[in-house]
């Protein structure tokens, strides 16, 4: 074990929190799936669920490993070759889509000969954010030009958020703030922010006006979703989020301080997105108010060791990498939380690291690897400057030790040399 945790370079406070998220996480998800357990006639055993979110965990840390070993410089180009294929994917995503448990899943996308569903979406936001990061840092002797930054920067991030747009709302909006911040820390000119901020209005103003003068197109088929769940959450119209919503209360109201106990909880049995979505709502439940609040202070924690990787990153591409990767798992994972109490309308975004599900665990994981990276590139600078100065200390030691005994020699000569030119004063030393 210990020499497993020698091998683990960078941040160790973000190591130990991603840690403690990922064994915290077995126990309400294998609560949590009792309900899919039982779907479509199951046995009702939660183990086969255990054991698979038990292997994404663990591809998951090979992931951050592997991905934390590779210098974090080298996704600075990989991010600009690796968007046309973002595309791609999130356009065969778009045409295609797949279908999960009967029901339209338009934002997945099913693997060949591997049968496994991926979210495309979280890549893209993972190389966007990445690319993002790359543009702010490069080195300018002139100040940005918004056409250049229209063609350079802009393009790029609408062209992905248009394919995200039509199948996931909630992502787009959340990937399109998180950009917003980013460039925002990266001394991008405020008041070209603005008009970037009105233009993704107007367009977003035209999307929703097409989709009512085409109602039945399979492009807008999802913004029938996003207008009930913002009117249920306005108004007291009964809908299937509500009943999702109504549960998850019922649930943290059972937990009332120490909750229920570890595989107790009653709703999970009731709650369609228990094991995901809403598996905030069980761990209130089963672990009461102190396990989530303590759920939200290791979040906050990770946070507070994604600022401080921020603060010591030696180039500005390591900072902004750093702040675009970690501050939306922060913020998605508050989103998550807030859907639970009602704080904001149903998302479907997931408790990252807790949540079952694949690709939400790997796109964590890569991000992860990649801002661990960073500050593993910190110590070995450190660990460099310590190395410098010891062979510097080393060198003078030597340089020292040199001129003492050549002091030491010259000494010597001119002992002898005294003796040799007054030979009486030899004789009256005897």
């Amino acid at each position: 074990m210990k020499q497993l945790i020698s091998r683990l370079k960078g941040d160790k406070g973000i190591w130990s929190f991603v840690a403690l998220l990922a064994l915290f996480s077995f126990m309400p998800v294998f609560s949590a799936s009792s309900n899919l357990a039982y779907l479509g006639h199951g046995t009702g055993n939660t183990l086969g669920y255990l054991l698979k979110h038990l292997a994404h965990i663990g591809c998951g840390f090979a992931i951050i490993y592997y991905v934390h070993k590779v210098p974090y410089h080298y996704f600075r180009s990989i991010s600009k070759w690796l968007l046309p294929v973002v595309w791609v994917v999130l356009a065969i995503t778009m045409i295609k889509g797949t279908v999960i448990g009967g029901a339209n899943a338009s934002r997945w996308i099913q693997i060949p000969f591997v049968g496994i569903s991926f979210q495309p979406s979280a890549f893209a936001a993972l190389v966007l954010f990445v690319f993002v990061a790359r543009y702010l840092s490069k080195t300018r002797t002139e100040p940005i030009v918004f056409l250049d930054s229209l063609r350079e920067l802009w393009l790029p991030v609408f062209i992905t958020l248009i394919f995200i747009l039509p199948s996931n709302f909630s992502t787009t909006a959340l990937i399109f703030s998180m950009i917003l911040m980013l460039v925002y820390i990266g001394k991008y000119p405020i008041k070209y922010i603005g008009v970037i901020v009105g233009t993704g209005i107007v367009f977003l103003s035209f999307f929703w006006v097409l989709s009512k003068a085409f109602p039945d197109a399979k492009f807008f088929s999802r913004v029938r979703t996003w207008e009930s769940r913002i009117e249920n959450f306005s108004t007291d119209k009964p809908d299937e989020d509500d009943y999702q919503i109504e549960k998850a209360k019922i649930a943290i109201a059972s937990g009332k301080i120490y909750g229920l106990g570890p595989g107790k909880s009653v709703q999970k049995n009731f709650l369609p997105q228990s094991s995901s979505d809403f598996i905030y709502a069980i761990i209130v439940e089963e672990y009461g108010l102190i396990g989530g609040l303590g759920v939200l202070f290791l979040y906050l924690l990770l946070l507070f060791r994604f600022v401080v990787a921020s603060h010591k990153a030696n180039t500005l591409f390591g900072k902004l990498v750093v702040i675009g990767l970690g501050f939306p798992m922060i913020f998605q994972a508050m989103i998550n939380m807030a859907v639970a109490v009602e704080l904001l309308p149903v998302t479907g975004q997931t408790l990252p690291l807790i949540s079952s599900g694949g690709t939400s665990i790997w796109m964590t994981c890569i991000a992860l690897g990649i801002i661990i990276g960073v500050t593993k590139k910190e110590e070995e600078i450190e660990q460099e400057k310590k190395e410098a100065a010891k062979r510097e200390e080393a060198l003078q030691r030597l340089i020292d030790a040199e001129l003492a005994a050549e002091e030491e020699k010259q000494h010597e000569t001119y002992s002898i040399e005294d003796k040799m030119s007054n030979p009486m004063n030899a004789v009256l030393n005897k």
